[in-house]
This record gives C-alpha cells, structure tokens and sequence, in this order.
C-alpha cells in the first residue's frame, strides 16, 4: 500500500481503509484470487495512541480515529471474504502505550477499543501480530480471549528473544500459556531466518508439553545478515538495513523461494503459513501452488499462469523456450544486476540490546528534529 501511494512510510497507520477504501478493497482481492484463505483486516497501527501519537490526519484534515478505521476495515475485509471462501482475522499489533511504559491498564485499554469493533462484526478469529516484548503480548491475548475468540499471535523476535532479552523458548511458552491456541512469528526476518526461529519454538513448545497451531509470516526480502551461522541474531531484523524502507527491492524474494519456503513451513508441521511486508499476491500464489494437493484446490489466479513455466513453450524466441522446464527456475541462482553491489551487509551492532526503557525507543507527537536525526545519525555510523 505505500509502494502504491496509499501509506506513509514510517508512519504506517492505516487510515486508507477510509480515505482510499477502493485501493483496499481491490489489494484484499488481489490476495484473495491468489489463494489466500485469510482477509487480514487492515488494522495495523489502528490503535488510538498510535494514530494520535503520529499525529494522523485524513485530507480533510479531519481526525480519523480508531472506531472508524477498524470498522471501515472490517467492513471491506468482510465484503471481498464473502466474494470467495475466506475467514476474516481483526489485527492488532504493538502500542506506542507500551514502549512509553503507560502500563497494562493503558495499553489493553488501546487493545479493547479495536476488539470491541472486531466482536461487534463477528469476525472468525483475533491475530495480534508485531510484538517485540512477549510482556505486551501477554496483556494482548487477556484481552483478545475474553472475547471467546480464537487468539493468533505473532512475535517479531529471532533467536536473540525478545527486546527486553527473554530468551526465544520462553517468549514462546509464556504466550502460549496465557492462551494463544496459534503461536508463530511474523514480520522482520525472511523465510529461512523465520524458519530456523519457529523450529526453536516449536521444540520449546513440545518439551513444555503444550500443543498449539503453527504460524509464520515472513517478510518478503533476503536477511541472511541477521542470523548468522553462528547463530547470532539481530533484533532489529530487516529495519537494521540500511535499505529499509526504501530500498529493499534487490532483496525481494521471487516466487520459487516462496515454493521452497512453502513446503519447508508444511513439513515443519506449520499449518498457518502467511506472508508479511513485501509479499505481493504472486507470492500468496506460489504458496497455494505449491501445496495445491494438500488443500486440494489451485487459486483462479492460477488459470492465467503456466507453474513451472510450461506455457513458455509458446514463447517467441528459442533461448526463451528453453526455460520452459522446472529444473531451470529451481536451480537458478539470481543475480542482482548491480555490478558492484554487496552480497551482504554489516549491521550496526550499536542498536542491540535496546529496552523499553532506553529513552530512544519511545514515540513522541512532535517530529523528530534534525539535531536529534543527526545525533541518530552519528550513533548509526559509529564503529
């Protein structure tokens, strides 16, 4: 959606769902014609202290508030589900309310208001997603099961835990006692990083004796940076990039590592298998393609496509032709068509082992200043 013109990056909040509702509408079926099983209502960032925090406006200048957005993405996400066989999930995420440290009245007051929005519209289950501290997560799923709601619930952490240093097994047993019956990862890391993480989980999970519903939703860019062979992890993830926002597009994963990514999750036993910042809806596509025998169906989006490239038969040129057989696309090793770009990325290690508490972490109304971005700056770039 900012690629489209309709977010503002940084930002984030979602007050497209009543400014521009046809681009959201028509992103939902997009995704929905590409095999999704899952309208995401769009929600993230919807809460009140976010919106107010980052000073949201619509171009009226008028206030768009919480109540209208969460209802405007309810009704859309409803509205393209009903078009095809799809459940609707109401989203909520991180708050501002927490990282100030407002405490939990405050911020599962910020939770309720966008669930209570979610209940009246009956939608099939809750997904709390991009959360960096399992504590935030905790007061989330106390708010979202009251509702009698099947609870989903991303964190966005690696094998370094989570953001005050929880260690990743415990992240993941803490939020399934507190009753997620769906326990996953989302966001920040690509595939194979998400994967490795969701093992770990997964066995923390089986050895405490709980048994849960597997999700992840990875990002659709190349991280290999931030897990390293030795296993060490960055917490910032794909925002620890000098890329990120911007420029990430030489990382974009094309749809034979979504194939790959696909089979890998469902062998692993992950059965919520989904796709976070960056995937498009031929991403979603080449998930439901590759496990189109085990949910027993290929997307309409399929009918216009020759998986594997068979209909390149059909191609003009000869050379072309030639790449009609599934072992080209499978072994090709992609290259970035920059001559002298960087395989891979030193992160700025000086950004780990920040806490709720480091004064640099909390939002503020106000912009901030250019002294403060160059201080910010100053401490990016120093060894």
């Amino acid at each position: 959606m900012e690629k489209r013109g309709y977010v503002n990056a940084g930002v984030w909040t979602p007050e497209a769902t009543v400014e521009h509702p046809e681009a959201v509408r028509q992103l939902h079926r997009e995704f929905l014609r590409a095999g999704a099983d899952v309208m995401q209502t769009f929600t993230f960032y919807a809460s009140d202290d976010k919106l107010q925090n980052r000073g949201n406006t619509c171009t009226a200048s008028e206030k768009i508030g919480c109540e209208l957005i969460n209802q405007a993405a309810c009704d859309l996400a409803r509205e393209v589900a009903n078009e095809g066989d799809a459940l609707v999930a109401g989203n909520i995420c991180q708050t501002p309310s927490y990282m100030s440290g407002l405490g939990k009245e405050v911020v599962q007051k910020e939770f309720q208001k966008q669930i209570d929005v979610f209940v009246k519209n009956d939608v099939d289950f809750l997904l709390g997603e991009l959360f960096c501290y399992a504590e935030e997560a905790e007061w989330a799923i106390e708010v979202m099961k009251a509702t009698g709601k099947p609870v989903a619930v991303c964190l966005s952490i690696c094998s370094a835990g989570d953001f005050e240093g929880v260690s990743l097994e415990e992240c993941a047993v803490r939020i399934a006692k507190a009753g997620a019956d769906i326990v996953g990862i989302n966001c920040f890391y690509d595939p194979d990083v998400c994967l490795k993480t969701m093992k770990v989980m997964k066995e923390a999970l089986e050895k405490a004796g709980l048994k849960r519903h597997l999700i992840v939703q990875p990002i659709g860019y190349k991280t290999p940076e931030c897990l390293d062979h030795h296993n060490h992890a960055s917490r910032a993830g794909m925002s620890g990039l000098a890329e990120f926002p911007f420029a990430l597009e030489s990382r974009l994963l094309n749809r034979f590592d979504m194939h790959r990514y696909a089979r890998e999750a469902y062998n692993m036993g992950i059965r919520y298998i989904g796709a976070c910042c960056g995937l498009e809806p031929y991403h979603v596509r080449a998930i439901a393609e590759e496990l189109a025998e085990e949910r027993g169906k290929l997307p309409p989006a399929s009918e216009k496509h020759s998986l594997w490239g068979d209909a390149l038969r059909q191609h003009t040129y000869p050379w072309v032709r030639a790449r009609a057989r599934r072992s080209h696309w499978e072994n090709l090793h992609p290259t970035s068509g920059r001559p002298y770009s960087g395989a891979l990325r030193e992160l700025a290690s000086q950004w780990e082992n920040l806490t709720v508490s480091d004064k640099t972490m909390r939002q503020e109304k106000t912009l901030t200043t250019d002294q403060e971005v160059q201080e910010l700056a100053k401490r990016s770039e120093a060894k």
